[in-house]
């Protein structure tokens, strides 16, 4: 089949693709049946694709309670689909090989929730509640206030919200690009404490698959002790869609950090940091955070305002500095 005639069916086929998938045996077996149409709506001929329709008949098979329990039954049917996709890829680049791998994989992480406690999964939905309803108040352009711009365009707005109160969001133009800054926020989410300074320590209770975990984190006091240190347990959420990553959380509850005598345990979210490639140079990173935050204590308005929105601008120098040291070092080891 022709190239371009096998992207146009691709393209038809994976924009129709069931992949909004629920919790139910009955949504594997739908992405199951697209996959195996998929090699028949491309005329790729068996001998190529021999171990496809096993493969995912066997990940059909772990969505039941009595083969999901099999140790590395899961891990080893979604390494056996990437190593076929792989093969039919080729040597030169294939778009739709490309999309089948990121359904695929979406696949898999539906498949890895069949496995999660009652507490788990009560987590996951706590996560994607936050990033939400975080993505719902963002996309409402109208009733935000600005509350400082700093001299390079960086720019904090607040707007208050009913059940919420007030809410912030830090809007700026970043040099990297937006899997830089995912790597960084997410994977190295741990070290934030070291470049920082408004953070003393972030430490992962829990994972949760591939997209959730539990942090405790504890903030630093500000200049002059005005507010004192903050912890916070909260429930992450981390995903990309696209070329556009976000992390978004809310406080939780998590028994191996109960609250610490003499530490004032805040509440924050919803909280979502979103991370586009800005439309004229894919390079670079359009960022937003939204940031809701009470810090407890009795701390007038007045204060807490300044102090979260300073907190914001800081926030992005620090993250720039970071970035533009981790370019440093490897252009130190590369030489």
């Amino acid at each position: 089949m022709p190239s371009a005639d096998r992207s146009q069916r691709i393209s038809t086929a994976l924009s129709a693709a069931p992949f909004q998938c629920s919790y139910s045996s009955d949504s594997v077996w739908i992405c199951v049946i697209f996959f195996h149409s998929l090699l028949i709506l491309l005329k790729i001929p068996e001998t190529q694709h021999k171990m496809l329709p096993a493969t995912f008949k066997l990940c059909a098979g772990i969505s039941y309670r009595h083969m999901r329990n099999m140790t590395g039954l899961r891990k080893n049917a979604m390494v056996a689909i990437n190593h076929e996709l792989n093969r039919l890829a080729g040597p030169g680049p294939s778009n739709w090989i490309s999309q089948v791998r990121r359904r695929s994989s979406l696949l898999s992480s539906c498949i890895e929730e069949k496995g999660y406690s009652e507490q788990e999964m009560s987590y996951v939905k706590q996560g994607e509640d936050a990033m939400q309803k975080a993505i719902s108040i963002l996309s409402e352009p109208d009733g935000w206030t600005v509350e400082t711009v700093a001299a390079n365009g960086d720019k904090v707005l607040s707007k208050v919200l009913p059940d919420i109160g007030k809410v912030f969001k830090l809007e700026v133009m970043l040099e990297q690009n937006p899997d830089s800054l995912y790597k960084e926020l997410v994977g190295n989410m741990e070290q934030m404490g070291e470049w920082n300074p408004n953070v003393k320590q972030v430490k992962i209770l829990q994972k949760i698959g591939q997209d959730t975990m539990i942090t405790h984190e504890v903030s630093a006091e500000t200049p002059g002790n005005v507010v004192g240190p903050r912890d916070f347990v909260s429930v992450r959420c981390a995903k990309r869609r696209g070329s556009t990553c976000f992390l978004a959380g809310m406080s939780t509850q998590h028994p191996k950090m109960p609250e610490q005598r003499g530490v004032v345990r805040a509440e924050n979210g919803p909280t979502c940091i979103v991370m586009k490639p800005c439309g004229d140079d894919p390079n670079k990173t359009k960022f937003t955070w939204l940031l809701s935050l009470d810090l407890k204590g009795w701390i007038p308005k007045t204060i807490i305002n300044k102090v979260l929105s300073q907190t914001q601008v800081d926030f992005a120098n620090h993250l720039r500095q970071r970035m533009a040291n981790n370019v440093s070092m490897e252009m130190a080891h590369a030489c």
